[in-house]
């Protein structure tokens, strides 16, 4: 029995398990991967205060390894489902049960999929949501991304260390992404823009993606980009399906919680990219995670009053 399990070892989790465990709680933080989120897919961390510029993995090891100062213990397991038994909350992963006395949810986010003919039967084969996982692979290729926020003119950039070309499709004449992003894509000979275009559909041959069909939202007309490699940023969503029947979710798989990070279950918290807040960044995670951390402390000693 812990006072505490945490779902997912990002940012917020195991800012959750510093916090709670310096505070004298027994800690476990359950992970399906290595710990550290989206920050193992992050080239480069210049907006976290205290560094100048750090790598994704670099920031995510010296998280990690001061979450487990005070005696957080960490497991590998895939969540499947949390069980609110009261003062008792039951953890359900594949092969294993955990019982805590409080659960704090920091399960995160995946990028959206576009769903389109070829993007499932390209996955791996030329179709990526990982620009640092994957961009190696394309070395003086032409490859295409899709989107127009922070991430994808992120990702767009990185990508150029390695590919001939970039090429940035979005659906609307102006891009979403910071203007000090935007300015950087722009200087970039590398990159180029096309506007107006969504795609419909990936092909290519039996080993890897050859081209994609965009169409132009304003006159209809379809074109065929040859393309060695796609990668797709067009937004994120929530990672909760193993709550879907808690009833702490919104209509767009979000959990809501108070100032608090608690939901509308006594006990259970969520935190960072899954909680539906205005924005989702590694401080944000941080700051609901030390929240929650102390949050529990506080629920757990109201409990013994």
């Amino acid at each position: 029995m812990y006072d505490v399990i945490i779902i997912g070892a990002g940012p917020g989790g195991m800012t959750s398990a510093l916090y709670a465990s310096r505070s004298g709680l027994s800690v476990l933080v359950i992970e399906r991967g290595a710990p550290g989120g989206q920050l193992m897919n992050t080239d480069e961390v210049e907006n976290y205060p205290g560094f100048n510029l750090i790598s994704g993995p670099d920031l995510a090891l010296k998280m990690y390894e001061n979450s487990t100062n005070f005696g957080a213990e960490h497991v590998y397991g895939n969540v499947v489902s949390i069980e609110d038994h009261g003062a008792i909350k039951k953890v359900v992963c594949d092969d294993e049960t955990y019982e805590g006395k409080t659960v704090i949810i920091a399960s995160g986010s995946e990028h959206r999929k576009i769903n389109i003919p070829g993007e499932e039967k390209y996955a791996g084969r030329g179709v990526s949501y990982c620009a640092v996982c994957d961009g190696a692979f394309f070395r003086d290729r032409h490859l295409v991304v899709i989107g127009g926020g922070d991430s994808a003119i992120e990702e767009g950039m990185y990508l150029t260390q390695f590919a001939s070309k970039v090429t940035i499709v979005h659906r609307r004449d102006e891009l979403r992404a910071q203007k000090i992003l935007q300015d950087r894509a722009f200087k970039n000979e590398k990159i180029e823009f096309m506007w107006n275009k969504v795609p419909i559909e990936i092909n290519g041959n039996d080993m890897s993606v050859q081209s994609i069909k965009l169409e132009d939202t304003k006159t209809g007309e379809v074109e065929d980009l040859l393309a060695d490699g796609v990668f797709i940023y067009i937004g994120l969503d929530p990672l909760t399906n193993f709550v879907k029947d808690l009833g702490i979710t919104n209509a767009h798989g979000w959990i809501e919680t108070d100032n608090h990070m608690a939901t509308n279950i006594p006990g259970i918290y969520a935190i960072g990219d899954v909680r539906e807040t205005v924005l989702r960044q590694i401080a944000t995670a941080v700051g609901d995670g030390s929240i929650a951390g102390q949050e529990v402390y506080n629920y757990l000693s109201s409990l013994d009053d």
